[in-house]
């Protein structure tokens, strides 16, 4: 996967950013398809289970590790497991409007195409949640796995998927807090030039942790969201050349600019000034009458 830097901040600014008020609407009404697209995936319990069972039984098949493993280190203390319930709720849309935000702000070029992929992420994932609810694995009784955000707080979903009006508790695959931080992850190193930019996978890592160790994902869901980000990112190409050419084009007019600073001035009647030559003045109209 190609992840470009951003070039030179001159080349950057040559972007033009979009209008603030638009860009707060589209990500407003972005945010509310998401919620109403999840609600529309609610009431399918039965289906919802039965695809749990099958998930589970597949990752069993592929040999992938327990998500038991990953909660077992989770519930060491109460505090380490407080901290993992509060980092599952709290940081998910903060972090990405953060990013955003500074996108917008530093790297408008680099904001535009960010903008799309998550919007585009988030689209794909809403046409799964539709076709295929999932109970997480804190539902299932085969994982033999605790609810922890139930068990020990904070939590941000109800005590019954039924009852539950804010969030559709059967949309796990695939996971959006680990497409989006990736795609947090990707955006900040391809926008970005420091030599320490690729600590910002620690947050996808993290973050993957936390769903799974909170058993509020499986890996499969963590999976099948980095297939879809890469699928998009393949589709939607980062700004690298349109910001390179711009960075090109000042370099160019400013070579040009210095050039045209050594050169002799043109005379008007075509020729050029030189040094130690007089010039020609034209004879009047009329003077040798």
């Amino acid at each position: 996967m190609e992840l470009p830097t951003e070039p030179a901040q001159k080349g950057s600014a040559a972007i033009s950013r979009p209008p603030l008020v638009r860009e707060v609407l589209l990500v407003a009404g972005l945010f509310l398809v998401y919620k109403l697209g999840r609600q529309l995936a609610t009431g399918h319990t039965a289906e919802a289970f039965d695809n749990a069972r099958r998930v589970w039984d597949l990752e069993r098949f592929l040999h992938l590790p327990g998500e038991g493993s990953v909660q077992s280190a989770v519930l060491h203390g109460d505090t380490l497991v407080h901290l993992v319930n509060t980092y599952y709720a709290t940081v998910h849309f903060p972090a990405t409007a953060a990013f955003l935000v500074w996108l917008y702000l530093r790297r408008p070029g680099h904001y535009v195409w960010a903008r799309r992929v998550l919007a585009a992420v988030t689209a794909a994932a809403l046409v799964v949640h539709l076709t295929f609810p999932l109970a997480p694995p804190r539902m299932l009784a085969a994982t033999g796995l605790v609810d922890t955000g139930q068990v020990y707080g904070p939590t941000v979903y109800g005590a019954s998927p039924e009852t539950d009006s804010l969030s559709n508790q059967f949309a796990a695959m695939p996971s959006l807090h680990f497409g989006w931080a990736l795609m947090v992850a990707i955006g900040l190193i391809a926008a970005t030039r420091s030599r320490w930019r690729w600590l910002w996978l620690l947050h996808p890592l993290l973050t993957l942790l936390v769903i799974v160790g909170t058993a509020n994902h499986y890996w499969l869901d963590a999976i099948v969201a980095a297939a879809l980000l890469g699928i998009v990112l393949a589709v939607v190409r980062p700004p690298r050349r349109a910001v390179a050419a711009a960075g090109s084009a000042g370099k160019s007019e400013a070579a040009e600019d210095t050039r045209d600073a050594g050169r002799p001035v043109p005379h008007a009647s075509g020729g050029q000034d030189a040094p130690g030559r007089v010039p020609e003045v034209p004879d009047l109209v009329g003077a040798r009458r």
